[in-house]
């Protein structure tokens, strides 16, 4: 089972649901731009990425998360959010060269194969389907990504990975095309920024944070957490 104590990073709930489902819809508004189907071929703002493995990269879990919703649930047990960014995940701490960055960028490359508009419209397809499947899923629904390896994340801290990863990337998109960031509404982005000071806390250690929150004249050169 999924720990309870009160290290657990915890948010659960229709907060969550909805907050995913907003930014995943913005994102993919996003996605559709022109100016996106037009630097398809070009670099991304990310190291040894291109717009359109960024693109993949973005929206492959939301993608394959309705088949996820629909199939059986996984035998693997279930981790903690705080289990999965402190000890399961290896490309937290990797860089752009990798060996698991190499596999990122070739599932995006892959995800995205058959053009902009095909993916656009994939990823319209699926939040379809998410729209009516997520709210109403079990709250401790587990779900398992066979290249985890032998655990299985909770849907709503599932969620918040997501939620994490397409405001973040969202960010990236825009910026490689030229485009300003989109505006996600404060419910959505206020679990993510309390998830990446947690994991910035993880990587500098508090006092670092606090300074480079608070205090400009002792803030190092980075808190980044991911």
């Amino acid at each position: 089972m999924a720990e309870t104590s009160a290290e657990t990073w915890n948010w659960r709930g229709g907060r969550i649901r909805g907050a995913f489902l907003e930014a995943a819809d913005i994102a993919a508004g996003l996605l559709g731009e022109a100016a996106v189907a037009g630097g398809w071929e070009r670099p991304s703002v990310l190291e040894h990425f291109g717009v359109r493995g960024l693109a993949g990269h973005m929206f492959w879990q939301e993608l394959a998360l309705p088949a996820l919703l629909a199939g059986p649930v996984p035998a693997e047990p279930v981790v903690s959010l705080r289990a999965y960014y402190l000890e399961k995940v290896s490309w937290l701490d990797a860089g752009p060269g990798a060996p698991v960055s190499g596999r990122i960028r070739q599932g995006g490359e892959a995800t995205a194969a058959d053009g902009h508009a095909a993916l656009h419209a994939r990823v319209r397809a699926a939040l379809d389907l998410l729209r009516t499947e997520v709210p109403g899923a079990p709250a401790a629904r587990p779900l398992h990504i066979p290249s985890w390896g032998d655990w299985s994340l909770e849907l709503d801290d599932f969620l918040l990975t997501r939620l994490l990863e397409l405001v973040v990337h969202s960010d990236d998109l825009a910026a490689s095309v030229g485009l300003p960031a989109p505006a996600f509404p404060e419910h959505v982005t206020a679990p993510v920024v309390e998830l990446l000071a947690r994991l910035a806390v993880r990587r500098h250690g508090t006092v670092d944070v606090i300074r480079g929150l608070a205090r400009a004249e002792r803030a190092p050169a980075s808190i980044a957490g991911i």
